[in-house]
């Protein structure tokens, strides 16, 4: 296998597929990341949703459509914990776009979806200030999008992992560890990836103080203190990237009722569920 690896979106990538990428199909790929990240993302002053900040509307590309739809599902499945006007609440501690991880005050619940945003297919509207964050579910999708463009280009065969959301595709199944999460470079298990998108969530990747990190409860604005790690297999990374942080704001079984999918979660008193049967085990 070949390995294609860059930094984009504030991760590391890695691609493998049986034959290196020609220069033309790595360019593609480098060039639908880069598109992706000027629409969706809230750390550039020049990307799409920015220009939501004061109000007003966006058209987003056609693959906006299929988000819109996850994350209003997922906003209705954990009673507003999950919601892209997370990015309110997440400033507010400190993550803000120019990552100066200083609070503001005290954690502040973001607006209720509504009365404040309408995502109509394509067609996003803002109606008061607003700071939109779809990090959640928006890398996986693009790991989506990547995986399509390979396929397209002659390469049906293929890995895509983006800081360890991930996508297979191809005949033989992969072997994937499951990283520790209070010790990085150690594993708690392993799962076989075949066909399917596996997708991690974990507060320790972005945490800057005691008790601050990414995975925030947007009804409350708290920081989410009793999951500490999850995965998700799914058929789409997407779904399986929003799902594994819905795992932290709803129980499996509330989610399961609408979506396919298998499941680890690892809680801060150092127990652990999953779904069963699991393809793969813990150590």
């Amino acid at each position: 296998m070949d390995a294609t690896e860059f930094e984009a979106i504030g991760t590391h990538w890695r691609i493998d597929t049986p034959l290196p990428l020609t220069p033309h199909a790595g360019a593609a790929v480098l060039a639908i990341v880069e598109e992706y990240d000027a629409v969706y993302s809230r750390f550039r002053a020049d990307s799409r949703i920015a220009q939501l900040a004061p109000g007003g509307s966006i058209t987003l590309p056609a693959h906006g459509d299929a988000l819109g739809r996850l994350y209003r599902t997922l906003y209705r499945l954990t009673d507003g914990a999950m919601s892209p006007l997370a990015g309110t609440s997440l400033e507010q501690l400190g993550y803000d776009a120019g990552y100066s991880f200083v609070p503001r005050g005290a954690p502040a619940a973001a607006p209720d979806w509504d009365g404040n945003l309408d995502w109509n297919g394509v067609r996003l509207t803002a109606h008061a200030s607003v700071t939109l964050d779809v990090g959640a579910a928006g890398k996986g999708q693009l790991v989506d999008l990547v995986s399509d463009l390979l396929c397209a280009a002659g390469y049906p065969d293929h890995v895509v992992d983006a800081g360890g959301d991930m996508v297979h595709r191809g005949a033989t199944p992969a072997q994937v560890a499951l990283e520790h999460p209070y010790a990085a470079g150690s594993a708690i298990g392993v799962v076989e990836l075949g066909g399917r998108a596996l997708c991690a969530s974990s507060s320790n990747r972005r945490r800057w103080a005691d008790g601050l990190h990414h995975v925030v409860n947007a009804a409350t604005g708290h920081c989410v203190d009793t999951v500490v790690a999850t995965w998700v297999l799914a058929a789409d990374a997407m779904t399986a990237d929003g799902l594994a942080t819905a795992l932290f704001l709803a129980e499996p079984d509330t989610l399961l009722a609408e979506f396919s999918f298998d499941y680890i979660q690892v809680f801060s008193d150092g127990h652990a569920r999953f779904s069963s049967p699991l393809d793969g085990a813990l150590f």
